[in-house]
């Protein structure tokens, strides 16, 4: 009864809080965060204790090869920052591995799209019995079509299942993501080629607006006849 006795009038002591007239000097450091600042500042007295063990026992002879290829800035190695030259040539040959590459994905999105479309039009397509309509005229043939579309979604929505709608406009969507893509990388495609271009040899310029006949989004330039000799 005694152990239980002490459990009731056990207290719940705190620790002191700021004092009212130190309060401009924010909140009381409680002992948890006394030792978290003590742990951190000898981790980082034993650090620089290691650090001058090791520059007291440094040989004075020793060498390594990133000593050329660094520089000491305020104390501190740092890599030059001199970058490779490349030639016109190495860097027109860089050009054209780049559109080789960005060609080739724009032709594997190409083909993944030319295969979603070929597998969503054999699903939209409807068995059964096919009627034959006759119109007296193009307008009545554009309303029977209109009529027939209607109720061909009308039929196709309410015999599908729910699970295989749910798929089919996953395939809707990726198809239309896929073709922006393919869209998007025929646009770098046409934009490479053109810098290829303009780093080749000759004279060219920059046409005007009133000087181009097809509009175009991109910069029209012309190249001055050359004698091949």
């Amino acid at each position: 009864m005694s152990s239980l006795r002490n459990a009731v009038k056990r207290r719940t002591h705190k620790e002191r809080a700021q004092p009212g007239e130190r309060r401009k000097y924010g909140l009381l450091e409680k002992h948890k965060d006394y030792v978290l600042r003590a742990k951190d500042f000898h981790r980082k007295e034993q650090t620089l204790q290691n650090l001058r063990e090791k520059a007291a026992s440094r040989n004075p002879d020793e060498f390594y090869f990133k000593m050329i290829s660094s520089n000491i800035i305020g104390g501190i190695h740092r890599p030059k920052s001199e970058a490779k030259q490349y030639t016109h040539e190495e860097l027109q040959l860089m050009k054209t591995q780049d559109i080789k590459y960005v060609l080739n994905k724009a032709q594997a999105e190409k083909k993944k799209v030319e295969r979603l479309q070929a597998t969503l039009h054999s699903t939209d397509q409807q068995p059964g019995n096919t009627h034959l309509y006759f119109a007296e005229d193009g307008e009545e043939a554009k309303k029977l079509r209109l009529t027939m579309f209607c109720k061909t979604e009308a039929v196709s929505k309410a015999t599908l299942p729910k699970r295989i709608k749910k798929a089919r406009d996953a395939s809707y969507r990726e198809l239309r993501e896929r073709a922006e893509r393919f869209e998007k990388l025929s646009n770098v495609i046409t934009t490479m080629g053109l810098q290829r271009e303009l780093m080749g040899k000759g004279r060219k310029r920059k046409l005007r607006e009133n000087e181009i006949t097809v509009p175009s989004e991109l910069p029209v330039y012309k190249w001055r006849r050359e004698r091949k000799k």
